[in-house]
Order: C-alpha cells, then sequence, then structure tokens
C-alpha cells in the first residue's frame, strides 16, 4: 500500500505534468497507476481508505483447531516434516485438520516457516584463496586409480603439484591408499626440493590419506600448512583434477591396463619426464613446467614477444591489431573469491 507522503508526490508530478500540456491518462500511465485511482486521490484528499475485507470467512479454523493443528506440527514425529508432508501423513492416521496452504498460512502467521528443531542444514565453507607468486609456495596432491588388467583391482597414483610452475614435484605408484604412503611421499619430495624449511601450503581433498593422523603429524614437523576442499567437491582441487586428466588422456598412455606395479612406476617415469621437460603447458603461456620452476620462462616470453613485433614490423600489412600476447603470469591462485584474480594481480605486478 502507498503511503500517504508517495501519494503527495505523484499527484505533484501528475499536475506538473498537466500544466505542462501532457493529458493526465499519458502521465497516469507513465506513473504506472490509472486515472480512477488518481481521481480517488483527489476525492478523498489523498486518504487511502481501503481497509480489506472485515468479514471473517465462514470455513476458518476455530483457535483450538489451530492450536491443535500447531501442536501435531511440532511433535517429534512431524517436527522434521514439512507441510506437504505433514498432510499426507496425517491422512494415513485418518485425520484431516486443514489443507497444506492452510498449514503453511499458519505457520508463516505465527514466522515458523523455518526448521522446527535445532537441526540445521550444514553450510560448507568455501577454501580460504592461497596466492603464490613464485615455485614451491603452494603444492597441490591428490591420489587417483590406475587401472590393472584384474577387473576391480587398482593402484594408487600419487601426484604432488606446484601450482605456480605446474610441475610435478613429487609422485609415487602403490598398491592401496595409505597415509603413511602419503606421509613418506611428503618428506621425500620436501627433501628433493630442498624445502624442509620454510613456508609451504599443501591443498589436497577430504580423502583419509590426506586427513590421516600420520600425513598430519608430517606436514606439522615440515612446516607445512594443510588446506583441504569441501566434500564432494572437485573444484576446489582443479590444478591436481586438470593434472590427472592430462595423465589418462595422454596421447601414449596404454590402451589396455597395467599388467603389474613396475610397469605402472616404469609408465609414470617416462609421463613425468615428458611431462615436466617437455610439454608446454597451455596454462603457463606454452613453456614447459621445468621452465617456469627454473624461473627461465619469463625472458623466453620476452624473446618471443620480440619475434612478433619484429614480425610486424617487417609486415605491418599482415596483423589487423595487436600482437600474441606472451605476456609473464607472476601469481597464481587456489580458489580465488569474487573479483580476487584482478585485484591480486593488479596488486603483485
Amino acid at each position: 500500500m502507498i503511503s500517504e507522503s508517495d501519494r503527495k508526490q505523484v499527484m505533484a508530478l501528475v499536475t506538473q505534468a498537466v500544466q505542462a500540456g501532457c493529458r493526465r491518462a499519458v502521465a497516469c500511465q507513465w506513473l504506472g497507476l490509472s486515472v480512477r485511482t488518481v481521481q480517488r486521490w483527489e476525492a478523498s484528499g489523498l486518504t487511502d481508505r481501503r481497509k480489506g475485507s472485515r468479514v471473517k470467512p465462514a470455513n476458518a479454523l476455530s483457535e483450538s483447531e489451530r492450536r491443535q493443528l500447531l501442536a501435531i506440527t511440532f511433535s517429534p514425529h512431524y517436527q522434521d516434516m514439512s507441510p506437504k508432508k505433514v498432510v499426507p501423513a496425517l491422512a494415513d492416521t485418518g485425520v484431516y485438520l486443514g489443507s497444506e496452504s492452510t498449514l503453511y498460512r499458519l505457520l508463516r502467521a505465527h514466522k515458523l516457516l523455518a526448521h522446527r528443531t535445532a537441526a540445521k542444514p550444514v553450510t560448507r565453507i568455501r577454501p580460504k584463496s592461497l596466492v603464490a607468486l613464485g615455485p614451491n609456495e603452494i603444492w597441490s596432491w591428490d591420489v587417483s586409480y590406475l587401472p590393472t588388467t584384474v577387473r576391480g583391482l587398482f593402484f594408487y597414483l600419487y601426484l604432488i603439484l606446484d601450482i605456480f610452475s605446474r610441475k610435478i614435484v613429487g609422485w609415487q605408484v602403490h598398491e592401496e591408499e595409505s597415509a603413511d604412503y602419503a606421509s613418506g611421499l611428503m618428506r621425500q619430495t620436501c627433501l628433493d626440493e630442498n624445502l624442509m624449511t620454510g613456508p609451504l601450503a599443501l591443498h589436497a581433498d577430504n580423502g583419509a590419506p590426506m586427513k590421516g593422523a600420520t600425513m598430519l603429524a608430517t606436514l606439522q614437523k615440515l612446516g607445512v600448512m594443510p588446506s583441504f576442499s569441501r566434500p564432494s567437491v572437485s573444484n576446489d582441487n582443479p590444478y591436481s583434477e586438470s593434472l590427472f586428466r592430462t595423465v589418462k588422456y595422454c596421447a601414449y598412455y596404454p590402451e589396455q591396463s597395467f599388467d603389474s606395479l613396475d610397469e605402472a612406476r616404469q609408465w609414470m617415469t617416462r609421463f613425468v619426464a615428458w611431462y615436466n621437460s617437455d610439454h608446454q603447458h597451455s596454462g603457463i603461456n606454452f613453456v614447459t613446467p621445468d621452465q617456469r620452476h627454473r624461473g627461465e620462462d619469463k625472458s623466453i616470453l620476452e624473446q618471443r614477444d620480440n619475434v612478433y613485433r619484429l614480425a610486424k614490423q617487417a609486415h605491418p600489412e599482415r596483423w589487423s591489431g595487436q600482437t600474441r600476447n606472451w605476456r609473464w603470469n607472476n601469481i597464481e591462485i587456489l580458489n580465488p573469491s569474487n573479483n580476487m584474480r584482478s585485484k591480486e594481480i593488479r596488486k603483485a605486478a
């Protein structure tokens, strides 16, 4: 319902429009009002005297029936049910006290359209955003299956990835999934990367090896900050998920399953060597993970940019716009919040 002050403003606008030569019907239509409404306001001195029906419906529930229906709704058997379930459940017991819409109106009138018990849906908080400005600042790891020739039997591939350089810094293949294996891989990887001390974050999902006591104790001893995805949300660990897709869609991934653990380990040895040293990764502007990990990518990209600029100078007619963007990316963000990526990039640039 429109307040009296709002009606006065509307009437002033209508009067101003009419004095300027506009027809009242057109002014009212432009304001979203009918001419009859404006005429009624003028006749009643801008007072809206509509009060709605004063007659109580003949089929309305009595006060005792309303209290009875509320009491049943809050009883232990029905307190976790919505009105859509309460009404059929009562009908199964031979009881009818009102329709679903009646129960909804009753609960709404008492401001009870919410959980009627202490139980509430679990809200999973998005993991904290992590920012890497160089290699060996944030690692992401996960475990995936490698199929074997025995149906239902798998080998387990453990992979640790540096999200800044995309380099596989650690990996192992085992016959089972274990927090002990994960702990051993983490210690060995830190040793290989000379990171026995220093700040490092390790992101993983919520699997048992990731959150096992042995693994958490190892991370604490190494001074590594653990970070975890939300349960059943693979998008919270995108770097590892993308890497596993690269592994299993590799051109020379075996068409047949692995016959033995040694065969799986030998294949992964070749894959890791190719991926780190030869694979030009699209996510880091087509340099290899090893080049970015060693800090060689910036000069490589600068040289590519010079090549393109010289080519444009030699044949400007062949270029309709700018040359290809070979700009060096100095930041990687894991699970960025809204608008965080652009802000962090401007801050770090």
